[in-house]
């Protein structure tokens, strides 16, 4: 066993924007290196924005490096329309896996959650709380949550009415509110949205 991967999802619940799973892989002989340079990382979920921004930095630094990899998978509102959220979930943990390009046999996948790596990946371990517990499960989680942001950021352009530079497309008071008054979008989630707009 070659390498290990971290994996963990941001945007499950927001009523707009995509799912996005992120996952960060470490060549297991340079394991120890990575826990010493990544000392105190955390959760993206207990990082402010500037906090994430700076632990992100360090992940792109390093990757420049050499010493690791990281990749990210989005699926959008349209297709968790579409097909549901554990099948989206199911189908970015195994496009991140893909973009990473690294043999199943090859490497030991660890998962927040009850996320899971696609079967023929025989070497994986689901972990409860794994983004509090676990620094690869948390190195992903701010890979994940950093990229998504800066999606959301970018179609809070596009849709400047809403505000998802601010909520980032979760239910806030005020994305209610432009819901009343605008309706929905093309990148809002209509299966979160029925129960509230009768859509």
């Amino acid at each position: 066993m070659k390498y290990l991967v971290g994996i963990d999802e941001v945007g499950r619940g927001p009523l707009a924007g995509p799912l996005c799973v992120g996952a960060f892989l470490v060549e297991r002989t340079k394991l120890p290196k990575y826990l010493r340079e990544f000392r105190g990382i955390k959760d993206s979920k207990q990082l402010s924005p500037e906090e994430r921004a700076l632990w992100f930095g360090r992940i792109r630094t390093a990757t420049r490096r050499g010493e690791c990899r990281f990749s990210t998978a989005f699926v959008r509102a349209e297709k968790i329309d579409r097909e549901g959220m554990a099948k989206a979930l199911r189908l970015a943990v195994g496009r991140v896996l893909h973009k990473l390009a690294v043999s199943p046999e090859n490497c030991f996948v660890l998962l927040d959650g009850t996320l899971r790596a696609p079967a023929f990946f025989p070497l994986q371990e689901s972990i409860i709380d794994g983004d509090e517990n676990e620094p690869l499960i948390a190195t992903a989680s701010i890979v994940a949550k950093v990229r998504r942001d800066k999606h959301m950021a970018l179609l809070a352009k596009r849709f400047p009415e809403y505000g998802f530079e601010a909520h980032k497309g979760y239910g806030t008071k005020k994305h209610y509110e432009a819901l009343r008054r605008h309706g929905i979008s093309e990148v809002h989630r209509k299966s979160f949205l029925r129960k509230f707009l009768n859509v």
